[in-house]
């Protein structure tokens, strides 16, 4: 088997991931994945950086197991916390991407010496992540961040496109700190879903950016420039998740838009 058909392994601390795998099969319908929602430990927004990255090594091995040829961690904390670490412990077995260098360069690329608004986890913004790697780039971007930890467990339990959604994020978005922005970068795999909200909120005077098309984008130009991209369609996309529940199958087929059969894998036999 050529390792061109080998699958795209993607992992998330839930299902929130299910937004950028659904945006990888948009853009790249050939490439089979293999999903994993580490639902036992969810969320990673308020876990130590050490949990997440036990979790992340175990996560890895089995879908190196499964032969995937590229391993993209689909979490916003996950990336914080565990990228440089998962890297080397796949080495050469699997190229590891994450979801935020794609956004970054996205952003440096499109709002140089402008102000930038961040939401995301309460793990993602204090990792400060996207301040330094922004920083790195001295591209003169101005990053004002706002957690909003409501968010992500809100959107899990269906609150979407009603009046509850709506008055939460509206509170955070009424958050001085974003006041000039003129981007905001939506920094957790689940927001997409309430992308809708958010641009109603701003009426148009803010770009919207949703990282999941954004990570989709860079998976495939990755892909190809490696002349990794599938030519045919091997096998059905599997989903795994470490703790299995009728609630996620059923938001599973609210983030990845169709019916998902979901099998339990425990990380901890």
């Amino acid at each position: 088997m050529h390792m061109k058909e080998q699958p795209v392994g993607v992992f998330d601390s839930g299902i929130g991931g299910l937004t950028v795998a659904q945006a990888i099969t948009q853009v790249l319908p050939l490439e089979q994945i293999i999903y994993f929602g580490d639902t036992a430990h969810l969320p990673y927004g308020d876990k130590s950086t050490a949990a997440i990255q036990a979790y992340a090594v175990k996560i890895c091995d089995l879908l190196i197991k499964q032969r995937c040829k590229v391993i993209l961690i689909a979490c916003n904390s996950a990336s914080a916390a565990a990228y440089e670490l998962v890297k080397e412990y796949v080495g050469s077995k699997a190229k590891v991407l994450n979801v935020i260098d794609p956004t970054i360069a996205y952003v440096s690329e499109r709002y140089p010496n402008r102000s930038v608004g961040l939401i995301g986890t309460k793990q993602t913004v204090n990792s400060d992540v996207y301040r330094r790697k922004l920083d790195e780039l001295e591209a003169g971007i101005v990053l004002k961040s706002v957690a909003t930890p409501l968010l992500a467990p809100m959107i899990e339990e269906g609150f979407f496109n009603d009046s509850i959604s709506e008055s939460v994020i509206n509170t955070y978005l009424s958050d001085q700190e974003l006041e000039h922005v003129e981007a905001l970068i939506l920094a957790c795999t689940h927001y997409p879903l309430i992308k809708n909200q958010i641009e109603r909120f701003f009426e148009g005077r803010v770009d919207v950016l949703d990282a999941s098309q954004i990570v989709a984008q860079h998976v495939k130009a990755y892909l190809q420039q490696s002349g990794l991209a599938a030519e045919k369609l091997t096998g059905d996309h599997k989903f795994y998740v470490s703790d299995f529940t009728r609630s996620f199958e059923e938001s599973t087929r609210i983030f990845f838009k169709r019916q998902v059969h979901l099998e339990s894998f425990p990380l901890w036999e």
